[in-house]
């Protein structure tokens, strides 16, 4: 493509990244991080960020060599064909957001309950989390352009506010509270900084971009890396603030709104009504992308004959089946599984999706002129991420890590099935 037609540019793909990792994520699982790793949260989130890092170098070089809107997709159909296991896991992508919907979703409720009511009743979460969604999918089938539009000002807003509560928190820091004797052991902070890897998938949203950015073979990979790194360091302070200024107990109780409490020391109430209106605004809006982004994924996917062709239906250039689908099913998670259960599963999903992500690097190494030694390193590190958390989920959460599976299990049916039955025909077209 001609550079001249190209959109974005070295900042805009920056703000791409960012605004896919600084969504609702952080507000979600932070509580998350303080619960499994204590005072040694900050290094949790070093943890998840280096297994972001490592990953960002696959995407870049891959988003160089193949520039689409599918991203993830592209990836995997280029690195393995059409067949079984790409379908499969192209599949597992598709089901993986609808579980980033889900934890958005339920922190949304978290912070709206803390915020307007007096005390959390069953019918209300349930009428949050709802509203969570509804009211995004309303937006998306109404006006694709206002969520585009809109994302830039509500990412620019929510940086704003958290570095507002960097600054003004930074007096209030206890240094005692990261002695290590708070810290729970080794594998803990690992396990802590796996669940909470959630909060940096969205780094992957710019391989999306990838055909409208400016001198692609330069600015993807600093857009990848510069993104990640400037998120690895905004989340470590914001751990750094949380577990510094607030007692651990306190922490633990408002486990799910943990990022509003931490605004106290410094801001008082205040702090704690504008962060938790900021947190309903942050994840509100990380819905609305979301949907936005995975409405078009299903329709990508059933374009290529990978998921049922009525979804690649359009009215007014808006995938609206593929946008009724998402919600829809969006909305049947959000309602069964708790917060916690949610971010374990989003990690687990995104982790399996970017180990074999690197597999694909690693087997297209020479096409994408990639050094092997990085992405050996990048799958052996994706892999160990997965199993650890993994192996920590069935020692303490056997339902979580049978929804997971679960999940794996409908991906392998659903392709077997539709694959094999009638996408072959459909397209005409060898199926492995």
């Amino acid at each position: 493509m001609n550079d001249n037609n190209r959109s974005v540019g070295l900042f805009g793909a920056i703000a791409i990244g960012v605004g896919g990792m600084v969504g609702g994520g952080i507000f979600a699982v932070l509580g998350e991080a303080v619960s499994l790793a204590h005072g040694a949260s900050v290094v949790a989130f070093l943890l998840a960020g280096l297994v972001a890092i490592l990953t960002s170098y696959s995407y870049a070089k891959l988003s160089v060599k193949y520039q689409s809107k599918g991203g993830t997709v592209s990836f995997i159909d280029n690195a393995f064909g059409h067949n079984f296991l790409s379908g499969s896991v192209n599949f597992i992508l598709w089901l993986s957001y609808l579980v980033t919907i889900s934890l958005y979703a339920s922190a949304f409720s978290s912070y709206a309950e803390v915020l307007f009511l007096d005390k959390s009743t069953f019918f209300m979460k349930h009428l949050f989390i709802s509203l969570a969604i509804i009211l995004p999918l309303i937006i998306n089938l109404i006006s694709a352009s206002f969520v585009s539009k809109s994302e830039t000002i509500i990412v620019i807003v929510k940086i704003i506010l958290l570095i507002v509560i960097i600054v003004s928190s930074a007096s209030f820091v206890d240094t005692q509270r990261f002695n290590p004797s708070n810290w729970k052991d080794s594998f803990s902070i690992l396990v802590a900084g796996m669940v909470i890897f959630v909060a940096y998938e969205g780094f992957e949203l710019i391989a999306n971009a990838a055909e409208d950015i400016k001198n692609p073979k330069s600015n993807l990979p600093r857009a990848f890396y510069g993104s990640v790194i400037l998120v690895i360091v905004l989340y470590v302070l914001i751990a750094y603030i949380t577990v510094g200024t607030v007692d651990e107990s306190v922490l633990l109780k408002a486990k799910d709104y943990a990022l509003a409490v931490a605004a106290k020391p410094a801001l008082g109430q205040i702090g704690f009504t504008i962060v938790s209106i900021a947190a309903l605004l942050a994840t509100f809006s990380a819905i609305n992308a979301t949907i936005y982004g995975n409405g078009r994924l299903g329709f990508i996917l059933a374009m290529e004959g990978e998921l049922p062709k009525e979804l690649n239906k359009e009215k007014n250039s808006i995938p609206s089946v593929s946008i009724l689908v998402t919600a829809f099913f969006s909305l049947i998670l959000a309602n069964s599984i708790d917060l916690s259960q949610i971010a374990i599963i989003g990690s687990a999903s995104f982790l399996l999706i970017f180990f074999i992500v690197n597999i694909a690097a690693f087997k297209l190494y020479n096409q994408i002129n990639a050094n092997r030694i990085i992405l050996f390193i990048s799958c052996l590190i994706s892999f160990v991420a997965l199993l650890t958390l993994l192996i920590h989920t069935y020692l303490t959460d056997k339902q979580s890590i049978i929804i997971f599976f679960a999940f794996i299990i409908i991906s392998i049916i659903f392709e077997g099935i539709y694959g094999r039955l009638v996408r072959k025909h459909m397209l005409n077209r060898p199926y492995n």
